[in-house]
């Protein structure tokens, strides 16, 4: 289930994403999450997918290697449609027991449950268009203004970078933790609904060991690399804005301001 996700996963490539700045690239995703979260109709997220499939077409990325990318949400999905599908008040469709399937419930489970697909594919192209080096320096470069707070930028782009670095690899040692729990007996599709939570313990245990001996790791050897935060760093390949860049910008805002119309 968790083998070849996306998510936080950089595909290589020449793509005219992929030579786009990272800066104009976050700034789009930016503005296409958040205009997912101001729609309320299905004109403005047929708005919203067009604009995705455009980014999806340019950055050569298959859509099978986006859907990848809804593995480690898909249980999160599920709920979703079923919370929106049972407990939305309204005209009564169907009776499942105590529960009703109301025309309402079935539109907003079927929106929202749409709207967060689309919410992962965003993060997909970013994160596999984009590499962890060049998003960090992206994220730090559009913090600089809170730097007069003293925000320290740097430190706040670098754990965004890592946390998404690491998704692919807790996914696969999930998965270790799974194999090696399944060949010492533990059945986790077997029995009640709490016994399989209870069945989940000898995973989560042994996964926060990991990730805490992997923080530690990961702060060892930046220290022994002598990492100080930004102040002071320069770059071997300083950011510059092309043709291209510009002319993507002024896609984004023209997007911005057909979001801004539909809602």
């Amino acid at each position: 289930m968790l083998k070849g996700i996306s998510i936080g996963n950089y595909l290589p490539g020449d793509s005219l994403v992929h030579r786009l700045d990272p800066r104009v690239k976050i700034t789009a995703a930016l503005f296409m999450i958040a205009s997912l979260f101001i729609m309320n109709n299905y004109l403005g997220l047929l708005a919203v997918t067009l604009f995705f499939g455009g980014a999806l077409q340019f950055s050569n990325m298959g859509l099978s290697y986006v859907f990848k990318g809804l593995k480690p949400v898909f249980i999160v999905i599920i709920i979703t449609f079923i919370i929106h599908l049972f407990f939305t008040p309204g005209d009564v469709l169907y009776n499942v027991g105590p529960l009703t399937i109301t025309r309402e419930g079935l539109n907003r489970a079927i929106f929202m449950s749409y709207r967060l697909l689309l919410l992962i594919g965003v993060s997909v192209i970013l994160t596999g268009t984009t590499s962890p080096v060049r998003l960090t320096k992206g994220l730090e470069s559009l913090f600089y203004p809170l730097k007069k707070l003293r925000v320290p930028t740097s430190e706040l782009a670098l754990m965004v970078s890592i946390a998404l670095r690491f998704i692919p690899t807790f996914a696969m040692e999930t998965e270790r933790i799974m194999k090696a729990q399944a060949s010492r007996g533990v059945n986790f599709h077997a029995g009640k609904f709490t016994e399989r939570v209870e069945n989940m313990l000898p995973i989560l245990v042994p996964l926060f060991i990991s990730s805490f001996k992997r923080a530690e790791d990961l702060a060892i050897a930046m220290e022994a690399r002598c990492y100080r935060g930004g102040e002071g760093r320069t770059s071997l390949y300083p950011f510059f804005l092309a043709v291209r860049d510009y002319m993507a910008l002024i896609v984004i805002f023209l997007y911005l301001g057909v979001m801004i119309a539909l809602s």
